[in-house]
């Protein structure tokens, strides 16, 4: 198997540069289930994407504290990938601006969460199952694409995740996350989020995400496709 795996984190901080990269991030995800897959990385934040005729055994869009609102070309140009993908059956995984990027390219709607910030440690369902995923988002789907049918979410973000028959899957969610990440990317935003998301997200921090889990039913999505 051989997963394409779309880059679209814009931060550029030194907060970003002494971490791991979406890339390895996500990479890591994968051979934690599935030691002997092939992973290729393309930032497409920065303009470099696969070319036209690419084929891939499955495809990966990552998170951003970009907006699939913005104007830059390269959420356009990512938009309409997603929609000769779909278009062509080869199946896309996105997390959270991902899971948003594929709902607006595909006719949904993506607005602002009606109760603000969601960050920490997450409750949410997956088909009827509880899971515990790091969220970190401020916007949300909240019309799902023609197609699609909801696989899970909260009482606050109710498409937490919606799949297209043998063809989409996504979260809202981030299950790349390692627990040091998330818990250090809380204290890098304590001092620009309200004093309240802060202390919800620290508190939720005193358990750790199902990311074995999550990894392993993104894998199945990807060999159900073969």
């Amino acid at each position: 198997m051989h997963i394409a795996i779309l880059m679209t984190n814009t931060d550029e901080s030194e907060f970003a540069q002494t971490r791991p990269k979406d890339g390895e991030k996500f990479s890591t995800m994968i051979h934690s289930v599935r030691p002997d897959w092939k992973v290729t990385v393309f930032s497409v934040k920065d303009g470099i994407f696969p070319a036209d005729d690419a084929r891939f055994d499955g495809w990966l869009i990552g998170g951003s504290p970009a907006s699939v609102h913005d104007s830059d070309p390269w959420v356009g140009r990512l938009f309409a990938l997603v929609r000769k993908l779909v278009a062509e059956g080869q199946p896309i995984f996105g997390a959270c601006f991902g899971h948003q990027a594929i709902a607006m390219a595909l006719g949904g709607h993506v607005g602002p969460n009606p109760g603000g910030w969601v960050f920490g440690l997450v409750d949410t369902v997956i088909d009827g199952a509880p899971i515990k995923l790091y969220g970190s988002h401020v916007e949300q789907v909240l019309r799902l694409p023609e197609g699609a049918v909801i696989l899970g979410g909260t009482d606050e973000c109710p498409i937490g995740s919606f799949a297209i028959p043998g063809r989409v899957m996504t979260t809202q969610y981030h299950p790349e996350m390692s627990h040091q990440f998330i818990s250090d990317l809380v204290e890098e935003y304590a001092s620009e989020l309200p004093q309240q998301v802060v202390d919800s997200a620290r508190l939720s921090l005193a358990e750790t995400a199902d990311s074995g889990p999550m990894a392993e039913r993104i894998a199945q999505f990807f060999e159900k496709r073969q």
